[in-house]
C-alpha cells in the first residue's frame, strides 16, 4: 500500500515518527513535507498529499498538525476525498469500516506517538465493511457532484 504523507511545522515530528513506524511495516511513503519546524501554512502540504490520494496515486493519505483539524479540513475540500480526524481507535476502526476514509488526520498536541501509532495501525488494518454503509457513502460523496 502507498500512503500519502503531509504536515505543518506543529506535525513534523509526529510525521516522522509515524513515517518510521510505516516504512518498518513495509508500506510505501510519499512524503510531501514539510522537513521543517519553520512555520509554514497547512493547505500547502495538505492539498498535493489528498490529491495524490484522490489521482489513486496513493491508495490512502495521513496528515497531521497540532490538531489535525486544519489539515482535515484542507483534505476534505478534494474532491473524492473523505478524510477523518482521529484521536481515538474506536473512531479509527468505525470509519474504515462504515465510511470507508481515505485519509486520516492527527494532532500531534492532542495524541501522542504511541496512540497515534495504534490508530494508524488500526486505520491502515481495517477493510470498508461495504453493504449498507456503501449506500451512505455513496450519498456523502453525491454532494459533491
Amino acid at each position: 500500500m502507498k500512503v500519502s504523507m503531509a504536515c505543518d511545522h506543529g506535525g513534523l515530528a509526529l510525521k516522522e515518527h509515524l513515517k518510521a513506524h510505516l516504512l518498518e511495516r513495509g508500506f510505501e511513503v510519499v512524503d510531501f513535507g514539510t522537513n521543517s519546524t519553520e512555520s509554514c501554512d497547512y493547505p500547502d502540504y495538505a492539498r498535493p498529499a489528498a490529491e495524490a490520494v484522490a489521482s489513486g496515486e496513493c491508495d490512502r493519505g495521513i496528515l497531521v498538525c497540532t490538531t489535525g483539524i486544519g489539515v482535515s479540513i484542507t483534505a476534505n475540500k478534494v474532491r473524492g476525498i473523505r478524510c477523518a480526524l482521529l484521536s481515538d481507535t474506536v473512531s479509527a476502526r468505525l470509519t474504515r469500516l462504515h465510511n470507508d476514509t481515505n485519509m486520516m488526520a492527527l494532532g500531534q498536541g492532542v495524541v501522542g506517538p504511541m496512540l497515534a501509532t495504534e490508530i494508524v495501525d488500526i486505520w491502515l488494518d481495517t477493510a470498508f465493511e461495504g453493504g449498507r454503509h456503501q449506500r451512505r457513502v455513496d450519498k456523502v460523496m453525491a454532494i459533491e457532484e
